[in-house]
């Protein structure tokens, strides 16, 4: 591997600057199951106002704050949760809130830019006639930025549209929000604003904002309450856990206003690679800090094996699938590590080519 670093396989690699690890040295702690944390109070206290709600909660991770609020949401077993079928919590939360909830994922296709259409969400609704035989509906959930979309944006105007839907039917509408200032900053659209419609929101401080540890749910009072059991249920009450949440506010204070220099960076290195034969990215849908590059069939090679090609060279990333690179920004990626990524895939693509002309000459 080469002496420099530029890790791109996501946005929770980041590490503790240094201004954060000062304010988690002094950090003013108590013990927080007992709710006398002021480090813990004062970042809740900021988040729910950021977004509009009553109260927060701090927990060790998005998979808990999503898990905890679909549970609190669907407080009977049986209950019904329409989704994305490429959705995170549908995918990558270990099917919690079925094994440890009993709550049933009723899926609705994910459209390329993250959406669910409306009227199949509707249509996903159980009619109440039918409670002899049918799971009972009362959950919607929505994932804006949608990871595995490519960090796709859901607009205000759609997310008001499902909240219509939610309340003509009585349910609830919870938002895996775990990139949602990535959203609120490329939409140019208040975090509260963006989350105007939601019962719920999970946002995550790790990802973009780049804090060491943990999420924060924010909804009413009486969700926050209910909140608070389940986590101290799914073993998530922490004691001096302000140490983590100054890391935090600190996150919210300095990095929020660079996520646009993360977008702008990753539109700028998803057009340096469309200039490489062999390699290929829909521009258009790098809305944020993310995107997928297409490894062409006649490149000659895959996903994986350009990734361990480019491994060498320092440039770290996921392969997704045999032809498909994810790549993710954050704040400590700068503008001349893009450049650097460039010149390390245009090389690696280049070795890709010699090595398969020196063997098909063999």
């Amino acid at each position: 591997m080469g002496a420099k670093i530029v890790d791109l396989r996501s946005d929770t690699v980041t590490k503790p600057t240094e201004a954060m690890r000062s304010a988690m040295a002094s950090a003013e702690v108590d013990d927080d199951v007992l709710g006398r944390d002021p480090s813990c109070f004062r970042l809740e206290t900021e988040i729910a106002k950021l977004f509009g709600k009553e109260a927060a909660l701090f927990v060790p991770s998005g998979t808990m704050a999503n898990l905890i609020s679909v549970l609190v949401h669907c407080d009977i077993r049986g209950s019904e949760v329409i989704l994305g079928d490429d959705s995170h919590i549908h995918i990558y939360e270990n099917g919690g809130i079925a094994t440890l909830g009993g709550v049933h994922p009723r899926t609705v296709k994910n459209n390329e830019d993250g959406t669910m259409d409306i009227d199949l969400i509707e249509a996903a609704i159980r009619d109440p006639k039918g409670e002899l035989v049918y799971p009972t509906t009362r959950l919607i959930c929505l994932e804006n930025t949608h990871g595995n979309c490519g960090g796709r944006c859901l607009s205000v105007e759609y997310t008001d549209r499902v909240g219509e839907v939610a309340k003509k039917h009585g349910l609830k509408l919870h938002i895996d929000g775990a990139r949602i200032f990535n959203a609120s900053v490329a939409l140019g659209v208040p975090v509260d604003r963006l989350v105007q419609a939601a019962d719920s929101v999970s946002v995550c401080l790790s990802k973009g904002l780049g804090a060491p540890v943990g999420s924060v749910i924010v909804g009413s009072n009486s969700f926050i309450s209910k909140a608070r059991r389940l986590r101290k249920t799914l073993g998530g009450g922490m004691r001096q856990v302000g140490i983590l949440c100054a890391a935090a506010l600190v996150a919210l204070q300095e990095n929020v206003e660079k996520l646009e220099s993360d977008h702008k960076k990753a539109k700028l290195l998803a057009d340096g690679l469309n200039e490489i034969k062999g390699l290929s990215v829909d521009t258009s849908s790098v809305e944020t800090n993310m995107m997928f590059v297409e490894v062409e069939e006649g490149l000659g090679t895959t996903a994986s094996k350009l990734c361990k090609d480019l491994e060498d060279y320092g440039i770290l990333l996921m392969a997704i699938g045999s032809s498909r690179l994810r790549i993710v920004f954050h704040h400590q990626i700068s503008a001349s590590d893009v450049q650097y990524a460039l010149s390390c895939f245009q090389q690696a693509v280049n070795g890709v080519r010699n090595e398969n002309a020196t063997s098909g000459s063999d």
